[in-house]
């Protein structure tokens, strides 16, 4: 599965990067009633320079996970051009609602959210937006249902299958950390979010289903603006029950903040096994050091940057919205040598 997903990524950055590349050699020359066909952009062209896009990384600014995939945004304006503004939401999902009617009334040729707040919250301003003739698109936490309706129009997805990924990495950590029927484990998440939460909810299901006691902690708005805050809490749970085995933190500044929370709690690398998500300088040195036993890697830096090209692509050429799963890979010890480097520039 792993090897088609990242096939599919290729196939996507391919199908860009012809028509960014310089012109190949002339065919033979058509019939005169055939009009000739566009020539694809030359390189460095700015083939996108006069679209208007507002850009949400959503997070703090300059916050773990956030800064990736800003990153990637930034990148894919430098190659095509494109006009792009930025918008940060400390992980508030009223605060993203409230930004995307404001980054709507500026009239942008396209906006790229992260759907959080879910269908119910945001679709009546997409459908606001999309009557208007902006271009809206997704990524992180996808928006099933205006994916569905506005496909046609550029709307498509970029980011992992949130309920998949949870659940893959609940099934993971019990077979990487030999747990079985009866432990304990603590899954710290977002349940509360409609969207977002389904990745709580898979690593919740995968945990029930082998028989473990589950306790669940909602991340609450301190914690998810900063994630220090929650160092009372954990180290409060971690009291009051010595016997948990392992701790999944649904978060990817909060598995950055892992060997804190850990070390606030006197525990050791490997007295508590713990799992989450996403790459980090930070969450690199914690798996090097024991910390962190097994992250998820759903290449943030791709969820910036493959938005710009949809929109890009779907307000130059007409194309359809593209589904790009960017949650399939499992890092540890075994490989973060390799990926390291890469989180300490912020592209992994």
């Amino acid at each position: 599965m792993r090897t088609l997903r990242i096939v599919s990524v290729i196939l996507v950055i391919a199908t860009v990067l012809s028509a960014c590349a310089a012109p190949a050699a002339p065919a033979p020359a058509a019939p005169a009633a055939q009009a000739p066909a566009a020539a694809p952009a030359a390189a460095g062209s700015n083939w996108c320079s006069n679209v208007k896009i507002v850009f949400f990384p959503v997070g703090p600014e300059g916050g773990v996970f956030a800064v990736n995939v800003y990153n990637g945004a930034v990148q894919a304006a430098k190659d095509t051009g494109a006009q792009v503004s930025y918008v940060w939401s400390d992980w508030d999902t009223q605060k993203m609602i409230q930004q995307f009617g404001e980054s709507a009334a500026t009239k942008p040729d396209g906006i790229a959210i992260m759907g959080h707040p879910g269908d119910d919250a945001f679709d009546p301003l997409i459908n606001d937006a999309e009557s208007k003739g902006i271009i809206v698109t997704s990524q992180n936490t996808s928006l099933p249902k205006a994916e569905a309706q506005y496909s046609a129009n550029g709307f498509g997805y970029v980011g992992a299958e949130n309920y998949a990924a949870g659940h893959s990495l609940g099934v993971e950590a019990i077979k990487r950390f030999g747990l079985k029927s009866g432990d304990r484990g603590l899954v710290w998440g977002l349940l509360s979010n409609p969207g977002r939460g389904e990745r709580t909810k898979g690593i919740i299901d995968a945990f029930k289903e082998a028989g473990l006691t589950v306790d669940y902690l909602e991340i609450d708005a301190a914690t998810n603006k900063d994630p220090v805050q929650g160092v009372p809490t954990f180290t409060g749970y971690v009291s009051a029950n010595p016997d948990v085995k392992v701790v999944v933190l649904d978060h990817g500044a909060l598995t950055a903040t892992a060997d804190t929370l850990l070390k606030a709690a006197n525990k050791k690398p490997g007295d508590i096994n713990v799992a989450g998500f996403d790459l980090s300088p930070a969450t690199a040195a914690a798996i090097k050091s024991g910390y962190t036993g097994l992250v998820i890697d759903q290449q943030p830096w791709l969820q910036g940057y493959l938005p710009i090209l949809q929109i890009c692509l779907a307000k130059e050429y007409g194309f359809s919205g593209l589904h790009v799963n960017t949650g399939a890979g499992f890092v540890d010890k075994s490989n973060i040598d390799f990926i390291a480097p890469l989180a300490d520039k912020n592209i992994r």
